[in-house]
């Protein structure tokens, strides 16, 4: 488990100038071309060396997550948000129990009596519920909260690190346009098992994912720009970069203006994340989230504020739930081998 407190921060003012470039300017639009980080030591007026060695330290840090594609939600795979109530005294083995799954790549304690708030993604609709079943069955905390992704309005576009009014890279919404969902075959799914780990931090790393270096590029090439990849490039993890804080800020929106709520909030450049879920009455009465981050909690606060007075949303019952501790933070897997063997006795609440 990952606790938040004690993570290790990177002040900005620390970086050097090719350490914050990196950071900041390749989080997108990676080049998918044989060397990529050749040309990335052009266009910084370094060497190759100088440019991997960066990211190798970067990486080392736990500033850097990985180098790598973020796909679009249940385009490859399919995943969704849950949550669990867990008795404070069991909240360590039951997050560590869930940490341990290969299908889980976020997992939160938040502000609520739904205190632990993780994502699970799986290669089929049957996978995914096999995997509830059994965090049901084997945690004993009843039945999670399980909110599938209704509609997306702004998902995981970046943390942007210069100085300005809002953490956020603003871009042309990426998001406005359905995009259909791909099968994959047999030899792909081998490439996105090599893939989700990131890129080896070598000269030629395209040719290191299982596949011909050319059709390696040509199919990330075609993924990026079918939609299918969200984005290609530095996966930064905001923590350790400064942003300590964040809330997840759920709305109870009326059905019909739901989606006009949630546009308004996308463009308002504001959050991080923006997206609708299902309610799930009597329990949970919420449809709309969003993901503010900032470097202490009094920020995300007036972030919120400014929020909803920039948003008009102050008529519309809401919860705010602030992360205590990060339990586990990765990319999502969306190809696993399906092997629990290696999970943690629970001691209470297992059959």
């Amino acid at each position: 488990m990952e606790p938040m407190r004690e993570s290790k921060q990177v002040p900005l003012a620390a970086l050097e100038t090719v350490e914050f470039a990196l950071l900041n300017d390749f989080q997108r639009d990676f080049p998918l071309v044989a060397r990529p980080f050749a040309e990335l030591a052009q266009r910084l007026g370094v060497d190759e060396d100088t440019v991997i060695a960066t990211l190798q330290t970067l990486r080392q840090k736990g500033v850097v997550s990985r180098i790598g594609a973020v796909f679009r939600p249940n385009v490859v795979g399919v995943s969704a948000l849950a949550a669990l109530s867990v008795p404070a005294a069991r909240l360590e083995e039951v997050a560590a129990y869930v940490s341990a799954l290969p299908e889980v790549n976020h997992n939160y304690e938040r502000e609520h009596r739904f205190n632990l708030w993780f994502v699970v993604t799986a290669a089929s609709a049957a996978h995914l519920e096999k995997v509830f079943q059994q965090i049901g069955a084997c945690c004993g905390c009843g039945p999670a909260l399980v909110l599938p992704l209704l509609e997306q309005f702004h998902i995981d576009l970046g943390f942007g690190l210069a100085p300005t009014n809002s953490p956020y890279f603003q871009y042309e919404s990426p998001n406005r346009h359905n995009v259909a969902a791909i099968e994959m075959t047999v030899a792909e799914r081998s490439f996105m098992a090599a893939l989700q780990a990131g890129l080896p931090l070598v000269s030629r790393p395209f040719a290191a994912l299982g596949w011909a270096e050319e059709d390696a590029i040509a199919l990330l090439t075609r993924w990026t720009a079918l939609g299918v990849i969200r984005r290609f490039g530095v996966v930064v993890r905001h923590h350790e970069l400064g942003f300590m804080a964040n809330a997840m800020v759920v709305w109870d929106v009326p059905d019909d203006v739901v989606s006009a709520i949630g546009r308004g909030i996308a463009d308002s450049n504001r959050v991080s994340l923006c997206y609708r879920r299902p309610r799930a009455l009597p329990d949970w009465s919420y449809n709309l989230f969003c993901m503010i981050h900032g470097k202490d909690r009094q920020e995300v606060e007036q972030r919120i504020a400014a929020l909803v007075q920039a948003c008009g949303l102050q008529s519309y019952p809401h919860d705010i739930l602030f992360s205590r501790r990060r339990f586990k933070q990765c990319g999502a897997r969306y190809v696993t081998d399906g092997n629990h063997a290696a999970l943690p006795e629970l001691s209470s609440g297992t059959n």
